[in-house]
């Protein structure tokens, strides 16, 4: 492995992962680096091509202890939740679902664009919620892409999706200091990535980079070393994702499940399973999107 400059303290490459017939690259977590900031979770989807008829159908399944980020670059993807919400997210716009205590959710591909055939292209995350809220009630906000800052720095088009960097402010709502940033940047441009938070990330989606001289391939991340300022160069139009913020402390992770104590894993698992079991009754901690009669059972283990 290449050293690395005193800026990068750390270098993740993305793991391939099937989800029954479709792709997807795995940045978080890895071994030896949990979260970044509050991010425990990153996934680049595709790009894959879907012919007519064909598309991603993830039935309904529980998250608590965390809020969902979905960003496309391509595509669209209907989500369904527990909460009431039915909507289709397309590029450029920001699905934050806070599951808090508990939400059950939806991810289809839409009739049109299964009709039609369409590509997938985008990248999912899960960020972590403070101890103090992770019992906070669920809720879904959708925030289309216009509505986001969008600015050049340095000759980089960038799209601010959560919190604050470089003198911008996103409306999501978070919880703890944060920022999400999705950069188109042009070959021969030079980025100084001095954002201002404790804990930053740089992913390449696709293009060609080096950050401080060294090279960072498609499909992996540098971890930035808390106040380094390292510089980005680019050699031919690439996009590319910034991550971080202030560090929350430890976090377990089991399935769809993030919480700051294995009792709080296992009580959500039971309750799970005892909600599987009994046919997701109103009112109960887990209950089913309107109109879904599946679900995915508790894995083992």
């Amino acid at each position: 492995m290449t050293d690395l400059p005193a800026s990068i303290s750390n270098r993740i490459a993305g793991r391939s992962r099937d989800l029954g017939g479709f792709s997807v690259k795995r940045v978080l977590p890895a071994a030896g680096q949990r979260l970044v900031g509050p991010f425990i979770f990153f996934d680049q989807m595709g790009p894959a091509t879907f012919a007519p008829g064909q598309g991603i159908d993830v039935r309904p399944h529980p998250h608590i202890g965390l809020a969902t980020v979905t960003y496309l670059f391509e595509g669209a993807l209907r989500h369904k939740d527990s909460l009431g919400e039915d909507l289709v997210i397309r590029p450029g716009d920001v699905n934050w679902m806070t599951a808090g205590r508990g939400v059950v959710h939806s991810e289809r591909t839409p009739s049109p664009e299964r009709e039609d055939g369409h590509t997938m292209y985008g990248i999912q995350t899960w960020v972590a919620l403070p101890e103090e809220d992770q019992d906070t009630d669920p809720a879904f906000f959708h925030h289309p892409g216009q509505d986001l800052p969008r600015f050049d720095r340095q000759g980089g088009d960038f799209h601010l999706i959560l919190g604050t960097a470089w003198g911008e402010t996103a409306p999501v709502k978070v919880f703890s200091p944060i920022f999400y940033l999705a950069g188109r940047i042009p070959a021969g441009a030079r980025i100084t990535l001095d954002i201002e938070h404790e804990e930053r990330a740089i992913y390449l989606v696709d293009g060609a980079a080096e950050v401080d001289g060294v090279t960072l391939e498609e499909g992996e991340m540098f971890v930035l070393t808390p106040g380094s300022a390292p510089e980005l160069s680019v050699s031919k139009a690439s996009k590319i994702m910034l991550c971080g913020g202030a560090p929350l402390g430890q976090r377990v992770i089991f399935w769809n499940f993030v919480a700051s104590s294995q009792e709080r894993l296992d009580a959500a698992k039971a309750d799970w399973a005892q909600a599987s079991e009994d046919g997701f009754p109103a009112g109960g901690r887990f209950t089913l999107p309107d109109g879904e009669n599946e679900h995915i059972p508790l894995p083992e283990g």
